[in-house]
């Protein structure tokens, strides 16, 4: 069968149906679900990049009509009109990026007004090496839940996911070969999604197996093992 390769931008989908539910996640997804059920004012989820953090807390923000920032883009001056707006369901992407100082106003303003603070990160608080101590005992003192890394099972899916994405249908037998092969990770499966992606756009020719061993040996990729290849093809 031959694969269309076309050139697409690449959406990513980020519904709640889109969002790939397994042991892993499911008490992320969980607590997303249970809001406003909450039993403080502050929720904290963190994990590896690419497990689904910012897609939980683009989630919450359409469920609980919420506003989202990055860490690097808050400060001082955009707390201050946040609460000048009256904007208590906030969530914080990448919040380890954040001024402390904002971060802890930010806090504040949330727990005062009986609003919700979503916090997402790569670790929890305690590995932030955090200086003001106001802000450090609130956070290791809020709900925190840890994205685990992916089984096989969501591994296939996210990789599925990535390359419909990328308007790309790809064969259960070249998922079922990269997962068994690839680092196992969500950074790692959208990594090997885009240069497939690209590989096969530039040379136009299918995603198989023997093109994606082709593809990732080239590249010299180290978290991919092309063990037990023999009579693969």
């Amino acid at each position: 069968m031959i694969q269309l390769t076309l050139s697409f931008s690449g959406h990513t989908a980020l519904g709640r149906s889109d969002f790939l539910v397994s042991e892993s996640n499911a008490a992320a997804i969980g607590w997303i679900d249970r809001w406003p059920d909450w039993p403080a004012s502050t929720l904290l989820l963190h994990g590896q990049p690419g497990c689904g953090k910012t897609h939980l807390a683009r989630l919450w923000c359409e469920r609980a009509s919420a506003v989202i920032l990055t860490g690097e883009t808050l400060d001082e001056e955009t707390v201050a009109d946040l609460v000048a707006r009256r904007r208590h369901r906030i969530a914080i992407d990448d919040a380890e990026r954040a001024p402390e100082a904002a971060l802890l106003h930010l806090y504040n303003w949330c727990s005062e007004c009986r609003g919700s603070l979503l916090i997402t990160s790569r670790a929890p608080p305690a590995w932030w090496g955090i200086a003001l101590d106001d802000l450090g005992s609130r956070l290791r003192a809020a709900a925190s839940v840890d994205i685990g890394s992916p089984d096989d099972a969501l591994l296939g899916a996210i990789l599925v996911k990535h390359f419909a994405d990328r308007q790309l249908i790809v064969a259960p037998e070249v998922i079922a070969y990269l997962t068994k092969r690839m680092e196992r990770s969500f950074a790692a499966a959208a990594d090997i999604a885009a240069r497939l992606d690209a590989a096969a756009l530039r040379e136009k020719f299918a995603i198989t197996v023997a093109f994606a061993r082709e593809v990732l040996a080239q590249s010299g990729d180290q978290s991919f093992s092309p063990a037990s290849d023999a009579g693969v093809t």
